[in-house]
């Protein structure tokens, strides 16, 4: 690779929210960057290619790699962005729900892993950041199967690193707190709602809108995930944003009733 070059970022997720402009700012820092959407989408104006892929589709995902190596010869950074919420009692949603939850948020960092993994070893070089969120890191009650993705990133991500740093490879999490995007506009809903849930469900949804609406830019996020591309030694995960960081030093230092109290009393839930 000449060194003239500049570094190729693949970005999923990118057709809106923290993946477009996480795209965006890696542009600007001086990458080419590809991002992934569902649905074709023209290329942005300000030089982030768009390709289709969907990350539940084992040949989608092997077919928008093939055609970044075609265009570039190289892959130095995927970031896995795409994934989608489900907001609800967890006793709400059936087996097949959950299942297409983990698919897109788990089972699609581990596709878009996976096809990158021998390029970047060819190169001996890469990184890969996976957004992970401060619900990998405490519970979230009626966001149960949304958190539980998160936890399973956390501890994929974790691992992989441990097995992949011998070849020039580095794996990271970044884990955003509250983000203003349309999030909440896009939540899936459970397929088998239960009357009891009803009120709960609709606080727990309005609660979400204030949280968010009062929560970081997304280019708080963008800046983090520049920043962990960039570190010449990069940290295992990087909180983005001032809430996050302090959940993730609630987590790690605080007795466990003390962070069970006060997760509650944030929700709004009896103690």
């Amino acid at each position: 690779m000449s060194k003239t070059e500049p570094r190729v970022a693949l970005v999923t997720g990118a057709s809106s929210g923290i993946g477009l402009v996480t795209a965006r700012a890696l542009r600007r820092d001086g990458y080419r960057v590809f991002g992934t959407s569902r649905k074709q989408m023209p290329d942005a104006a300000d030089g982030i290619t768009m390709l289709v892929c969907d990350v539940t589709d084992d040949a989608s995902v092997q077919a928008v790699v093939d055609d970044v190596m075609a265009r570039t010869g190289q892959i130095d950074l995927l970031v896995n962005n795409a994934g989608i919420g489900l907001l609800g009692g967890a006793e709400e949603s059936s087996a097949a729900q959950a299942k297409a939850v983990f698919d897109v948020n788990v089972f699609g960092v581990l596709r878009m892993t996976n096809a990158v993994l021998p390029v970047m070893r060819n190169q001996r070089s890469g990184r890969i950041i996976n957004l992970s969120s401060i619900f990998g890191l405490v519970p979230a009650p009626y966001n149960a199967l949304y958190a539980s993705t998160k936890h399973a990133i956390e501890g994929y991500s974790e691992s992989l690193d441990h097995e992949v740093r011998t070849q020039g490879i580095r794996v990271v999490l970044v884990e955003p707190g509250a983000t203003r995007t349309s999030f909440e506009e896009n939540l899936t809903r459970p397929d088998q709602p239960l009357p009891f849930y009803d009120s709960i469900r609709d606080f727990a949804e309005q609660l979400m809108r204030e949280i968010i609406e009062k929560g970081d830019a997304p280019e708080i996020v963008a800046a983090t995930v520049v920043r962990a591309a960039n570190a010449a030694a990069p940290k295992r995960r990087y909180t983005s944003g001032k809430v996050a960081g302090q959940v993730r030093l609630m987590r790690r230092f605080m007795p466990e009733s003390f962070v069970d109290k006060n997760l509650r009393k944030f929700v709004r839930l009896p103690n």
